[in-house]
């Protein structure tokens, strides 16, 4: 517990974290002592763990890295932080991050940017940014983040850690802040695939506070992962990802490097067609805002959170301490969501969208019924250097162009460290399963833990 809390302390600089537990992680580890001691420990016994800061801890802040939340701490424990607790983990602080989620660089937090730990003119990825630098640097065992359009596995990609996105529906998103609800993810990040394994069959599961909630059987996933794999995987890569002209040519070698380590050790990997590549996109950004929009519109004001001080009616009072509140990351994409809900473009954007999401993922749970795993990178760039995309949001989103696929699909992904590149930054590969095989991915994931 000492080394982590030392460690946040001398990389205080990242601004990974926005508040740490020092007292009481520390009093929580000595009565988990106890606990081993008489046999009594939960599953995660002492395992230190950091909460993104969309994550709500029953008297603790949480603000979305927002102005618009200033003050608040929830009176009630998300599902995730419940059942960590229950089986003795550790939390050691809440961790900084995009506004709401909404980045891939982890520039948009009211609090300041975060760095990346690796090189520090450079960004961490996000939204969970400051999970991604947590792990990376040692500060914690592993971080819960959210993975609305790829928020865990792009900033893990970036930070060479591992990055879990589950299936939608396995793990209650009960307590997680609301960015764009039919594709928020809890997910998990951590440097072994053994970890992210043991907290997975912990949090995930049936939950009563979450109807989205699936009632799927939670596999024993720490002895899954171990379990020795008796038939080689077949795995399909997307191979119009590795031939986009925006891919670095050193992530391409990267991932084809993989690719013929793989078959050298008996696993089928065969190219494979998606057609829907560059509909991924506009079609996850259309309905993400639009849902960002609705879910925003509470934030008002007047029962909890920031509100203005100039105002002169209740029309004004809303106004204003939204203005003042929200980040303008925010403000665009709200103002994005209500124009394509707006009764004027309500059909030619959000419902067409919803059309396309339909045919994303039937397509993409087609071709995961002829493989195991569908692989693509999972970022077209190492990590960018910071400030470069404030000039072009657009060029921000585009970070995103391979990992929205699995939200706008529903299915789990998994981002691993698969190299680095000339300047020594690593380069992150992405494996899809289908619906509800996480086991895959983690096995995939130890996999190729070995062959590097």
């Amino acid at each position: 517990m000492t080394r982590y809390l030392q460690n946040i302390k001398s990389n205080a600089h990242l601004n990974a974290f926005l508040s740490v537990y020092e007292e009481e992680a520390l009093t929580r580890a000595d009565d988990i002592d106890g606990k081993i001691k008489n046999g009594t420990a939960g599953k995660l016994a002492g395992l230190v763990v950091g909460i993104k800061d969309m994550l709500a801890y029953a008297g603790h802040p949480m603000q979305a890295a927002s102005k618009i939340l200033s003050g608040y701490k929830p009176p009630y424990n998300s599902t995730v932080v419940q059942r960590l607790l229950d089986e003795d983990a550790i939390i050691i602080g809440r961790q900084n991050c995009d506004e709401f989620g909404m980045g891939s660089s982890n520039e948009n937090s009211a609090f300041g940017k975060v760095l990346n730990g690796l090189d520090n003119s450079r960004v961490p990825g996000g939204s969970s940014g400051g999970s991604a630098v947590a792990v990376q640097m040692d500060m914690c065992k592993v971080s819960l983040g959210s993975d609305t359009g790829g928020s865990v596995r792009q900033p893990a990609a970036f930070c060479g850690v591992i990055g879990l996105k589950p299936t939608y529906s396995r793990i209650s998103r009960y307590g997680l802040v609301a960015y764009a609800s039919s594709f928020d993810c809890i997910g998990i990040i951590g440097t072994h695939p053994e970890d992210i394994a043991g907290v997975l069959e912990v949090v995930a599961g049936n939950d009563d506070y979450d109807s989205t909630g699936s009632n799927t059987t939670v596999p024993t996933y720490s002895q899954l992962i171990q379990q020795k794999q008796e038939q080689p995987f077949t795995i399909g890569y997307i191979q119009e990802t590795l031939q986009a002209d925006a891919l670095q040519p050193e992530i391409r070698d990267a991932v084809a490097g993989t690719i013929e380590k793989l078959k050298a050790q008996g696993h089928a990997v065969k190219p494979v067609t998606f057609p829907y590549l560059n509909h991924l996109l506009p079609t996850y950004y259309i309905l993400a805002t639009a849902e960002a929009s609705s879910n925003l519109s509470r934030y008002d004001g007047v029962r909890y959170g920031h509100r203005s001080q100039v105002v002169s009616d209740v029309e004004s009072l809303y106004k204003k301490s939204r203005s003042e509140g929200f980040g303008t990351e925010v403000k665009r994409r709200i103002l994005l969501g209500n124009f394509v809900l707006t009764s004027d473009f309500y059909d030619s954007y959000y419902t067409t969208a919803q059309k396309v999401r339909r045919l994303i993922r039937q397509s993409t749970r087609q071709l995961l019924n002829e493989v195991d795993l569908l692989l693509t990178p999972t970022t077209p760039s190492t990590a960018f250097p910071v400030n470069q995309t404030k000039t072009d949001p657009v060029e921000a989103y585009l970070a995103d162009i391979f990992s929205v696929q699995a939200n706008v699909a529903g299915v789990p992904a998994i981002s691993v460290p698969c190299g680095k590149d000339k300047a020594g930054l690593p380069i992150g590969l992405q494996a899809m399963a289908n619906d509800f095989m996480e086991d895959k991915l983690l096995r995939f994931a130890y996999l190729i833990s070995q062959l590097n």
